[in-house]
């Protein structure tokens, strides 16, 4: 079971790392919290404080064709918000 889908990178996510050290991650909904904080560890070689998860629900979606509205929904998924021990940081954009 692969733990980590892939990085949650967004302004709100970018200011919580600049300040607090959180980095946000879309993990597989079975993961728990020890299996994250292992993943992040060993993928990038920080040392993890803490692991925060919640589950975000899916958001009902609605379009308009020519014929009637199509209702849907987006799927679930789980975040995990990671803080990292002080003078750990993770870089998304070294690869670039």
């Amino acid at each position: 079971m692969e733990v980590l889908i892939k990085p949650v990178v967004t302004e709100k996510m970018t200011g919580m790392a600049e300040k607090a050290n959180r980095y946000g991650f879309v993990v597989n909904r079975k993961a728990n919290k020890l299996q994250v904080k292992a993943a992040v560890e060993k993928m990038y070689g920080v040392s993890v404080e803490s692991v925060n998860t919640m589950v975000i629900p899916g958001k009902k979606r609605t379009r308009n064709t020519k014929s009637k509205f199509i209702v849907g929904r987006t799927s679930a998924y789980k975040k995990a918000i990671v803080t990292l021990s002080k003078g750990n940081a993770i870089d998304f954009f070294s690869n670039i």
